[in-house]
């Protein structure tokens, strides 16, 4: 039998290293013939995925990139690992995404990845966030402000559902790392120049037309 002293820190490599698997760039390139990195955004993630390749792309990556980051984690909640040992394969499948070893180390923001990390083992925080982020977007059609509002939520929420505290830092942690990486979506906001989802679709369409 292998020793726990062995097991926890190569789940956590492991765990960073299928976080860092890049689907968005996959799937892309194998359904829409399309690199991410070079339209939209630029980035490798759901909601990108979606605005270069189409529905199905985006709902895929979507799908994928949350289930490498609970996977992992499901596998150590339901192991009966320590709180600690267990936010730290969720943090680790977190920065494989943000920050990918197979990239450069030029990965996604990490919103559904941690989503997907935190579901399995605080599904009420992550329900709460979840809903933040849906009633956000529904009131100002921002996805960058949408997703960090939900990433402030989490840890707020982890605290009010009486989470450990590993798991609060964890979450804390998560809520930072998302307005980081949000850090020029924050920008654009304070400006008046971050697209909305309505604008995006506004040029989607203004732009098929002058394909026509």
């Amino acid at each position: 039998m292998i020793s726990s002293d062995i097991l926890q820190p190569a789940a956590v490599l492991a765990a960073y290293l299928l976080g860092a698997i890049p689907f968005g760039l996959l799937l892309s390139r194998l359904i829409s013939k399309r690199d991410p990195r070079e339209h939209g955004s630029g980035n490798i993630g759901a909601t990108n995925a979606l605005r270069t390749g189409g529905k199905l792309v985006g709902a895929l990556t979507l799908l994928a990139d949350m289930a490498k980051g609970a996977a992992p984690v499901a596998l150590a909640v339901y192991g009966g690992w320590s709180e600690f040992w267990i936010a730290a394969v969720a943090v680790a499948a977190s920065l494989g995404h943000v920050f990918p070893v197979y990239l450069k180390f030029q990965g996604g923001k990490g919103v559904a990845t941690m989503f997907g990390a935190v579901l399995p083992w605080l599904p009420w925080a992550a329900l709460t966030a979840l809903l933040v982020w849906l009633l956000s977007l529904k009131i100002s059609h921002y996805v960058s402000l949408s997703s960090v509002l939900a990433g402030c939520a989490l840890p707020l929420a982890a605290w009010g559902f009486g989470a450990s505290v590993p798991a609060i830092v964890a979450s804390g942690f998560f809520g930072l790392l998302m307005t980081l990486r949000h850090a020029g979506n924050i920008r654009r906001l304070l400006d008046g120049t971050e697209p909305s989802t309505i604008d995006d679709r506004k040029a989607r369409e203004a732009s098929e037309l002058r394909k026509e």
